[in-house]
């Protein structure tokens, strides 16, 4: 190819990147940098699996700050299949996230966030202490 160097066609190129816009965070799981959102059917489908009546009884059942590792993962698979991933919740259950369950925490906090416009402090201590989130006075 034309203006490709033979180095250039070794790594994958990725076109798509997470766009907080649209709801979207980027995380690496099982080695593979993935796309997570909760659309509105993954929403609904959060709200059947935690009994919740709407989204504002699921918005502040996340903002308790209390979550299950088994709400992580069911949380973490719905953002994946609403990214565009096939996958199940056991799929997910056993994948390994950048970071271990620290790093699972903090992209469900991200995507909490992105999602229903939490405040930096209930997506999760985490962020700040890598220094994202923070505010000025």
């Amino acid at each position: 190819m034309r203006g490709y160097g033979a180095d250039d066609l070794c790594e994958p190129v990725t076109v798509n990147r997470a766009n907080r816009h649209r709801g979207e965070v980027e995380a690496t799981i099982d080695g593979e940098r993935r796309i997570l959102c909760l659309t509105l059917g993954a929403l609904a489908e959060l709200e059947t699996a935690f009994g919740a009546d709407s989204l504002a009884d699921l918005a502040a059942r996340f903002s308790s700050g209390r979550l299950r590792s088994a709400d992580l993962t069911r949380i973490l698979a719905c953002g994946l299949r609403g990214g565009g991933n096939r996958l199940s919740d056991a799929d997910v259950a056993e994948m390994a996230v950048d970071g271990g369950v620290a790093g699972a925490a903090s992209v469900v906090g991200d995507l909490l966030a992105v999602t229903f416009g939490v405040a930096a402090d209930a997506a999760g201590p985490e962020r700040h202490r890598r220094g994202e989130g923070a505010t000025s006075p």
